[in-house]
């Protein structure tokens, strides 16, 4: 019961101290635009720090009174630590600071963990059978460079609405299970305040019915708090004379952020790039550019995370040997690697993957009808207006006669064009709608109905491939798929009529 209220009170902490920060941070002009290498379209603050931190105060300034009998972990440490790492993350995010200046302020704070809260890497376990790697002198340089990694595997993973809080409160709640496990009350305390500070920072951040993006962001403020949290749990519960978990256990519980900042600097290296200059090729970026919804990809991204991390905790609780667990986490990371580190290769099978889920796609332009003879389309168009009279969007249809006639003479087919700009919520609604054309149309007409996707040729071209040789095969789909069509009939919903008056033009027939 106090949990629940402990709860309870830190999302609605976090909650308003983020729309205050909000609404300061548009008066200061503290946000983050758009441009370069950032998907967003709006200027947005970048506060969903603030509610984390305004979360652990609160906690450390109630412990005693809502926990008396609790004794909680050492508080200095981890105050220290976020309050440093909060107002440089705040600094990076307003005038961006070197990647170099960035690192020596982390591993300060990395050392204040170790010497002023007493976290330590000390052994990494048993990784191969009857060896455990204790570490030794090597213990303070491993446990700076392990935090410095962890806080920008968070920072890394920040790529697109609602997907770092996702993850790192499914991380969170797996902590949290272990902690319950083993009895560590004072972290279960403080792993349910720092859940529900995620849960008030997503209530801004995640798409959802009623909210088309994000209004926050998390920000390097937010990050880089969040990344030293996590190295803190992790190492706590995994060091000592009785530890709650194995530091493999620890590599599972954050595995998904973990191999995506691996992989995509390993792959950097390979290319002969700096690790550190950002691109677009992590995970979260490539199921974009396949045309996954971001709503779409942060799911998918929280199950598989989900289902890593309990792989993780099955493997602690059922007493799974750690050399086990440590290279069956490299076997799954390998094969990661190599999916990812050919993107062309990748992004074709994500979308194969998407329709035969039967995702929608933010390629997604409207809806694709045909073919018909010519004296059937009047009764297409009415059974088609019938179906769309319901529709909350704005749309134009098109009837097109193709000069490719079939052996029964079915060549004309219909696009309903919606602007869809996008708006993922919108392209949902087209989705059902489609489902719902399917089947009122087939009891009365034999045609195809489906999505009218428009690819970009950025999402299907080798990026590695010579130029000339990346045209010609582009040119020669495009040859393949396109025939000369005439469009004989148009309207617009709510713009009245017009006939197409014979016009003649090449168009794209949408590929099947």
């Amino acid at each position: 019961m106090e949990l629940a209220v402990l709860f309870a009170l830190c999302v609605l902490i976090s909650g308003v101290a983020i729309r205050l920060a909000a609404s300061l941070a548009n008066y200061l002009g503290v946000v983050d635009r758009p441009g370069g290498h950032k998907q967003h379209e709006a200027s947005t603050p970048f506060v969903g720090g603030v509610g984390i931190l305004a979360v652990l105060f609160s906690l450390f300034l109630s412990f005693d009174p809502l926990f008396g009998g609790l004794e909680l972990v050492p508080l200095q440490g981890i105050l220290i630590g976020v309050l440093v790492l909060f107002l440089t993350g705040l600094a990076d995010d307003i005038v961006h600071l070197s990647f170099k200046l960035r690192f020596v302020v982390q591993a300060m704070v990395a050392l204040s963990m170790v010497f002023v809260g007493g976290v330590e890497l000390l052994s990494f376990g048993e990784l191969l059978p009857g060896w455990r790697f204790d570490l030794g002198w090597l213990s303070i340089p491993l446990t700076i460079f392990a935090t410095v990694g962890l806080i920008n595997a968070v920072n890394m993973i920040d790529g697109i609405d609602g997907l770092s809080g996702a993850l790192s409160l499914v991380s969170l709640a797996l902590v949290g299970l272990v902690a319950v496990f083993a009895g560590q009350g004072a972290y279960v305390v403080l792993v349910v305040a720092l859940v529900a500070g995620v849960a008030g920072f997503l209530y801004y951040n995640l798409r959802y019915p009623g909210n088309s993006r994000a209004r926050v962001f998390l920000g390097d403020n937010g990050s880089m708090v969040l990344g030293f949290l996590f190295a803190w749990l992790f190492i706590a519960l995994s060091q000592g004379d009785s530890p709650a978990m194995t530091p493999v256990t620890a590599l599972w519980l954050f595995a998904l952020p973990l191999m995506d900042t691996v992989g995509v600097m390993l792959r950097r290296i390979w290319l002969r790039k700096s690790p550190f200059r950002p691109d677009r090729y992590h995970l979260h970026h490539l199921f974009v550019r396949a045309g996954y919804r971001v709503c779409d990809v942060v799911v998918f991204a929280a199950l598989a995370q989900l289902f890593l991390g309990l792989i993780g905790v099955g493997g602690l609780l059922l007493g799974v040997p750690e050399y086990l667990m440590f290279w069956l986490f490299l076997g799954v990371f390998a094969a990661y690697f190599l999916l990812t580190l050919r993107p062309w290769r990748l992004v074709p099978g994500l979308r194969r993957i998407s329709h035969v889920l039967g995702l929608p796609s933010v390629q997604v332009r409207g809806i694709f009808v045909g073919y018909v003879r010519r004296e059937k389309f009047p009764d297409l168009l009415g059974l088609i207006g019938e179906r769309l009279d319901g529709s909350s969007y704005d749309y134009q249809l098109s009837v097109y006669q193709t000069d490719c006639s079939a052996t029964d003479g079915r060549n004309v087919y219909c696009v309903v064009h919606v602007p869809a700009n996008g708006d993922e919520h919108l392209i949902g609604k087209v989705q059902r709608d489609v489902s719902a054309m399917k089947k009122h149309l087939l009891r009365r007409h034999v045609v195809d109905v489906r999505l009218f996707i428009r690819r970009q040729d950025e999402n299907d071209l080798r990026s590695n491939a010579p130029l000339e040789g990346r045209k010609v095969g582009s040119q020669r789909r495009r040859e393949r798929r396109s025939v000369r069509s005439t469009l004989i009939y148009s309207m617009e919903r709510g713009g009245g009529m017009m006939n197409g008056g014979g016009v003649s033009f090449e168009v794209s027939v949408p590929p099947t």
